[in-house]
């Protein structure tokens, strides 16, 4: 099946590594142009080079107020386009409610709340019909997840602008998308089994609450996504997609 995805630029923001880069991975593959960020200059540099020509990489921290006009920007005038964004960033701390400081309630809000509102904003200025606005959430926008209750408290908010912006651009032809990744084997979902103090026991329990009995590959996670981005999903736009083997029971 032909995506449609040939010389269309996006931009990718968290994707030096983890579900961001996988997303990426299979965008190059499929043709498309990339721009992808990253906070470490070394590491986004190395995941730009692994891409291959038609990657570029930016040290940028989706915090920061300039990030977005800055990366659009780039992907313009690199490319000579911009066809849409995927924003992704790092989960914030694990904890409970009494283990988290203001100070990690504020960091994560502004990294991955006002950071993606920004970024969203900046995007559905620049764009025109065809364009996507794609965002990468969690299983946590249907159920909470136990021990992660900042990023509880964040991700359905921004299920919710995604909903939002949905409604509003609709009219410009432009689509708003999100990906809800539950148990995806990357190094995140490594470091939160591993919390538990037996990461093997932990990975087998979460399988087990899975129909497929399995976690997901980045792979698959990034094949969903580039689907999802590309004018194959031209007439899909406000939904949630979970990308998690069946763990969402509810319709």
């Amino acid at each position: 099946m032909d995506l449609g995805l040939k010389d269309r630029v996006y931009v990718i923001t968290g994707a030096s590594r983890g579900l961001g880069h996988a997303a990426a991975r299979e965008l190059v593959a499929d043709g498309a142009k990339v721009v992808i960020t990253g906070r470490d200059e070394d590491v986004v540099a190395r995941a730009a080079t692994e891409l291959g020509p038609n990657a570029v990489g930016v040290p940028a921290d989706n915090a920061d107020p300039a990030t977005s006009d800055r990366v659009i920007a780039l992907a313009r005038e690199r490319f000579g386009g911009f066809d849409g964004v995927l924003i992704s960033v790092g989960g914030p701390p694990a904890g409970l409610l009494a283990d988290n400081t203001d100070e990690q309630w504020q960091a994560a809000f502004d990294a991955v709340f006002l950071g993606a509102v920004r970024m969203a904003r900046a995007a559905a200025a620049s764009l025109g019909a065809g364009g996507v606005i794609g965002f990468v959430l969690s299983a946590s926008v249907h159920e909470p997840i136990p021990g992660l209750t900042i990023s509880n408290g964040l991700r359905p908010g921004l299920a919710g602008l995604a909903k939002s912006l949905s409604v509003e651009l609709g009219p410009r032809g432009i689509r708003v998308v999100g990906l809800l990744p539950s148990r995806i084997d990357t190094d995140r979902v490594r470091e939160l089994d591993a919390l538990s103090g037996d990461a093997d026991a932990a990975r087998r329990r979460h399988s087990e609450a899975i129909p497929l009995r399995r976690y997901g590959s980045p792979e698959e996670f990034g094949k969903a996504a580039a689907f999802l981005l590309s004018p194959a999903a031209s007439y899909l736009t406000g939904l949630m997609l979970p990308v998690d083997g069946g763990a969402l029971h509810g319709f």
